[in-house]
């Protein structure tokens, strides 16, 4: 099964990264409205999202709600995200194949996928195509 756990990150990880990737630097900052995160915030909460979620669901600690500011430009957020996954996916490597474990990293996932979804439409808005989705 673990096996299946890391195919399914992998995807999640290689189509993220195609995701921010493909917003241009002179973008990061755009809103599609005042009210929302930029694209930049947005793809920084998914890393950190992913940080939370795996110490609150996967190995069931119960840590504040503290993001650290907000990463500074493109480079610095996909290397976030990269560092994000990679720790995910250590943690991944030495989890338990208990029910609890692999439907807290299910709900790691879902987060990822629901911000994920907003970025790809935030490319839409400024014109751009997202990279294909891979299933």
């Amino acid at each position: 099964m673990k096996k299946q756990l890391l195919a399914k990150l992998e995807n999640s990880k290689n189509y993220t990264l195609a995701v921010a990737n493909g917003m241009p630097s002179a973008h990061y900052d755009f809103k599609p409205t005042e009210e929302v995160w930029s694209f930049r915030e947005l793809m920084h909460h998914i890393g950190y999202g992913i940080y939370w979620f795996k110490a609150t669901l996967i190995e069931k600690e119960e840590p504040a709600w503290e993001p650290p500011a907000v990463t500074a430009d493109k480079n610095t957020t996909i290397a976030w995200l990269e560092t994000a996954f990679a720790a995910l996916e250590n943690t991944l490597k030495k989890m338990a194949s208990d029910g609890e474990a692999v439907i807290g990293f299910f709900g790691t996932l879902d987060h990822i996928t629901h911000h994920r979804g907003q970025a790809t439409t935030y490319l839409r808005c400024k014109g751009i195509t997202p990279p294909e989705y891979i299933f």
